[in-house]
């Protein structure tokens, strides 16, 4: 299989399919069998020369060394021929016709030796490619290949029956026992253990989980038994959307391949007519042989592909899941991030700190009230008052009507009664008296997010939470700074006192509060109009529009919103934001690679036309220098996967270790 098809196989399926995979395999495998017996011959060849040296004709032929070498070159040169008919057949006329056509020019002048050591040097060559792509591919299969083949189902009771994991369905609940995978994406309802989610979220420690823990498809149980509650199965499953992103991932190509795909129809004709005028004028078929070798340009063709292979496995290798490769030539421009508050730059898991019951009211009915309404939310503050409420054991009832406003607060029908729970301007807004509650001992702490409970129009009080700051996030913004990020800019729905908190301990350059998601969007496009190139990041619904308005959009945890990931063009797959950094550098590593093997491809191809224009070149060497251009570039792009290595954040020890990029430089 000529080079340039190697990256592109199986285009109309799903390239991580691994029947495919397994084909390909077969496929590679032929090729070596093929490679090897026709070399034999081709040496063979040549060894004849000295044993039968008596046999030489007078045209200086010798019919031993003829014939092996003839039956190397055919066997040797035969599959590069054919294919190259059945494309131009389809209608697919590429440039590794050029090849095909210097064989056929090297046994038509009956150059058999050459042909055959060309021959073979090429098919090295593309042995070469075809395993790196492999290699590549296997490497990003195999983080997908985790799920178990059986899962043990519980019945009632302790009784266990063995399924296979495409049967499960939320709330069934499977055991899973020390040293085996998740099948399931699930909760924890019963047993402690230690799960390695590496090949999930990149964390290098594995993670100790408990009752109520969140586990997810694909993750090792490395030490206790656990018994799991399935929320998500199969392709809902994380995992299924990692496979999901990968295959999008692959699918999309890079604008510099396109560009030479637009550029490719004209190529095979100039190196013909530059062939050919040679021919003309120099009457020599070996120099317009070696000019035809020398000019395909496998090095060229594969100069992007292998460096988008090996960026794309470097990045989900730390958890960082990038849906287009083209994402990753936006990536090196940025110059701005908007960052949300909630569950980014924060934890996201608040807890109720203080609560104010107006004057007359009891705390317990002021806790009741606002966590029966809140109950159907899943917001994280909706989940702080619910919790707090359990454990203070006051009674919660289900209310009978609910409604959720986004970036304002909910409404309910509890026991008959119409409640509003929410920010204190959307209530002023409702016509809420606030009267009873402007003395100073009522006045909100600074810093505290506050939730006001209204019951039939009438002030309850308010319940104070608190969000703590991520330890890393402080860190990964002085990283985006050292980068050239000129523009870090915090927006939240929360109050002014506790965005400005959190904005002055992160250093952020620009904070908004008390936004709508329409106000999130509207300084997205602000900052896109001022000339920024900006990265949006977020993790929830109210996040979607500013993610999918922002020149690249990531979000945060891809077991997280659905409506975040499918509106970002990146999904992290755990919570750290040290790899937003790593992510600028990767981008920027990866265009230069890019560039330095189209730089050398091109280099390649005029300096080795003119030597072999000029006559200084035998085909032979020509073949041998082609293998040796792909295969720079092969390991040229090689170097980007090894950045995961230097760059991966040593989460025992809490180092950055960004500086030791310059290692691969």
């Amino acid at each position: 299989m000529p080079a340039h098809d190697i990256f592109h196989v199986h285009s109309s399926e799903n390239h991580m399919d691994s029947h495919a995979l397994e084909a390909q395999t077969g496929r590679t495998t032929l090729l070596i069998v093929g490679i090897l017996l026709g070399g034999l011959f081709v040496f063979l060849s040549y060894a004849s020369d000295w044993f039968f040296s008596s046999y030489t004709e007078m045209d200086g032929q010798n019919p031993y060394s003829s014939a092996l070498a003839l039956i190397g070159a055919i066997l040797l040169g035969a599959p590069i021929v054919w294919h190259s008919v059945e494309e131009m057949v389809q209608g697919h006329a590429h440039m590794d016709e050029l090849v095909a056509l210097a064989l056929v020019a090297a046994i038509a002048s009956r150059d058999y030796k050459a042909a055959g050591a060309v021959a073979f040097f090429l098919l090295l060559a593309n042995l070469i490619e075809t395993r790196t792509a492999l290699g590549a591919r296997a490497s990003i299969e195999s983080l997908l290949q985790l799920a178990p083949k059986k899962a043990l189902r519980l019945h009632d009771g302790d009784e266990t029956e063995e399924v296979d994991p495409s049967e499960l369905r939320p709330g069934d609940m499977v055991r899973v026992l020390p040293g085996e995978n998740i099948p399931a994406d699930g909760l924890v309802r019963n047993g402690q253990s230690t799960v390695n989610q590496a090949n999930i979220t990149g964390e290098s420690l594995p993670v100790d989980k408990a009752i109520g823990d969140e586990v997810f498809s694909g993750t090792n149980n490395v030490s206790g038994a656990l018994d799991i509650e399935v929320t998500r199965a199969g392709e809902d499953t994380t995992l299924g959307r990692v496979r999901k992103l990968i295959l999008e991932a692959e699918s999309s190509r890079h604008p510099i391949m396109r560009l030479v795909d637009r550029y490719s129809g004209f190529y095979t004709p100039t190196i013909l007519m530059i062939a050919g005028t040679v021919l003309y004028f120099t009457r020599d078929f070996e120099r317009a042989v070696t000019m035809l070798v020398v000019s395909c340009p496998c090095a060229l063709v594969v100069a992007v592909p292998t460096a988008m292979v090996a960026a794309l496995s470097c990045a989900a290798r730390l958890g960082i899941l990038i849906k287009d490769v083209s994402m990753l030539e936006v990536a090196k421009d940025l110059n701005a991030f908007v960052f949300d508050k909630t569950g980014t730059l924060t934890t996201g898991e608040l807890s109720v700190t203080r609560m104010m019951p107006a004057p007359d009211v009891d705390a317990a009915d002021l806790l009741s009230t606002a966590a029966s309404a809140e109950q159907n939310s899943r917001h994280p503050v909706a989940r702080a008052v619910v919790a707090i409420a359990e454990k203070a054991k006051v009674a919660i009832t289900r209310p009978t009507e609910f409604e959720e406003l986004t970036g304002r607060g909910v409404t309910a029908k509890v026991e008959g009664s119409a409640v509003m729970v929410g920010r204190r301007s959307w209530l002023a807004e409702s016509g809420v008296d606030f009267r009873s509650m402007e003395d100073e001992k009522f006045a909100e702490p600074e810093g505290l997010s506050t939730l006001y409970v209204v019951k039939d129009n009438r002030l309850l009080g308010w319940v104070g939470l608190e969000d703590r700051t991520r330890g890393e996030a402080r860190e990964a913004i002085e990283g985006l700074h050292n980068e050239g990020i000129r523009e870090l800019a915090m927006i939240t729905g929360d109050r002014w006192s506790v965005a400005r908190r959190v904005a002055r301990e992160m250093g952020c350059t620009e904070v908004q509060a008390e936004a709508l998601p329409a106000d999130k969007l509207k300084l997205v496009h602000q900052m896109k109009d001022s000339g920024y190139r900006v990265a949006v990041v977020g993790d929830g619904v109210n996040d979607a529009p500013a993610l999918a308005a922002g020149d690249l959009s990531i979000a945060m945890g891809a077991a997280g919103s659905d409506v975040a990931i499918n509106s970002a063009n990146i999904a992290l797959m755990n919570t750290d934001l040290r790899r937003l950094p790593f992510l600028i550098e990767l981008s920027r590593a990866t265009s230069r690679v890019v560039h330095q093997n189209l730089l050398f491809g091109v280099c390649f191809i005029i300096l080795f036309m003119i030597g072999a224009g000029l006559g200084k070149i035998p085909p032979i060497w020509g073949a041998i220098l082609h293998t040796v251009s792909a295969t720079v570039v092969i390991f040229n792009s090689a170097r980007l996967v090894r950045m995961g290595e230097y760059l991966h954040l040593d989460e025992k020890t809490g180092e950055d270790q960004l500086a030791k990029v310059e290692r691969i430089r």
